[in-house]
């Protein structure tokens, strides 16, 4: 594929808009515990935001497929989610949250469609994997910011001011994307799927942040390969894997949507929280050059099974040791483990996004990537809204024990479908 060497200064409005982008995940949550919340509201936010964001996933697909429109989409939503966090800074109630969480969620994962095809389009393929890996890395910088501007700002101001911080973040982001120049030719998103680097792009970022993408959208026949298994068949071993997936990120965002309640809940200070996440973002720039060698050495395969084991032993020690100590133990015990989550969600998300693009048969790689995104977003939707419901009924430490439980039922089915996939092989 031949190109003129296009203009790549677009690429420095990621780092402002991850600041901004992470500011508000963490921020929200601690804003509404400072107006009196609790972890159902917490939750109750964090699910309607994470909804939100797999219905802006499609809309945004649609409109960049239709228009090819990157600069626009983003010079809009970067309009949309500086509102927002005006908004926020002004809010002295809950209420205006229930608006805010979504609306942001909806606007914040345009930008994802519109830097993987950016990088497609400004880039010779041959050098896609090299530029998918800067974009990723500029994003952890990024949250590395937020967290680092939320523990010191949280000293001297309270949440509401933090959001200021985030606006100004933004607006920095829209300036730069005024600098994105026409391509002379355009990729279509659906490019995406055939590419593992867009794939690990789409799963490589902080956390779980907006890991949707859908090049089609799937119908209730995509699913069949789920029903079956459901039904006591096997048509096609994927299947488990789609429901091994759904099934870690919804033990994963339990954890996550609890974590910050009780975290506050333990009378820690916003400045303390924020240390923390600073941190456990740190690992995960740590864990962004090991994870490859890891998976290199190992195998996606068996990669994969050894992630689980930090992931579950990361909501174990939440579970069963965090909250027995104070003072440094406390804050010892919980940075193991925040610690323990993100490296074993890096090395997983690595290594399943391999496995995934593996498993695709040729020709349906859009299908399978729409189901496997609404999986994922099934799963955390319906993990945070369980985080709250069994929190509030059971407390904190059952709402771990059950995010573990699901995780293991996670692995079993992972295992069931390397099963299948080995015995498959074995036929053909």
């Amino acid at each position: 594929m031949g190109l003129i060497p296009l203009n790549k200064k677009w690429i420095w409005f990621i780092p402002p808009i991850n600041i901004a982008a992470e500011g508000l995940h963490t921020g929200i949550p601690l804003f509404v515990i400072h107006l009196g919340g609790g972890i159902k509201e917490v939750s109750i936010m964090i699910a309607i935001h994470y909804g939100a964001a797999a219905l802006g996933s499609i809309f945004w697909g649609k409109i960049l497929d239709k228009y090819h429109a990157q600069k626009a989409v983003l010079m809009v939503s970067f309009f949309a989610i500086m509102l927002c966090c005006m908004w926020l800074y002004f809010t002295t109630s809950i209420s205006p949250i229930y608006i805010i969480a979504p609306l942001s969620g909806f606007f914040l994962t345009a930008r994802s469609p519109v830097t993987q095809m950016l990088v497609m389009e400004t880039s010779q393929n041959n050098q896609w994997s090299k530029l998918f890996a800067r974009t990723s890395l500029l994003s952890t910088f990024g949250s590395l910011g937020a967290m680092l501007i939320g523990a010191v700002w949280s000293l001297y101001f309270d949440s509401r001011q933090y959001f200021a911080a985030c606006a100004v973040a933004v607006a920095v982001s829209l300036v730069i994307s005024t600098q994105i120049s026409k391509t002379h030719f355009h990729i279509e998103r659906h490019a995406i799927a055939h590419s593992v680097h867009g794939i690990q792009h789409v799963f490589g970022h902080f956390r779980m942040h907006h890991h949707l993408v859908f090049p089609k959208i799937p119908s209730i026949h995509d699913y069949r390969h789920i029903f079956s298994i459901l039904k006591g068949k096997v048509s096609h071993e994927i299947g488990f894997l789609f429901l091994a997936n759904f099934m870690f990120y919804f033990g994963s965002n339990i954890y996550f949507t609890a974590l910050t309640p009780f975290l506050k809940s333990l009378h820690l200070s916003d400045a303390t929280v924020f240390t923390l996440y600073l941190i456990q973002t740190s690992t995960m720039a740590a864990i962004f050059f090991v994870a490859p060698k890891i998976i290199a050495r190992l195998g996606e395969e068996k990669a994969t099974i050894a992630a689980y084991l930090p992931r579950v032993l990361g909501v174990l020690v939440a579970a069963f040791l965090i909250s027995i100590f104070s003072g440094y133990t406390l804050i010892s015990f919980a940075i193991l483990s925040m610690c323990l989550m993100v490296v074993g969600f890096s090395i997983f998300t690595t290594a399943n996004s391999v496995l995934l693009f593996k498993s695709i048969p040729k020709g349906f790689e859009g299908t399978y990537l729409g189901v496997n995104s609404s999986m994922v977003g099934m799963g955390v939707f319906g993990g945070a809204l369980t985080a709250g419901f069994v929190t509030i009924s059971a407390g904190y430490t059952v709402a771990f024990i059950v995010a573990s439980a699901i995780l293991v039922v996670s692995v079993v089915l992972f295992r069931f479908y390397l099963h299948h996939r080995m015995s498959e092989n074995i036929i053909h």
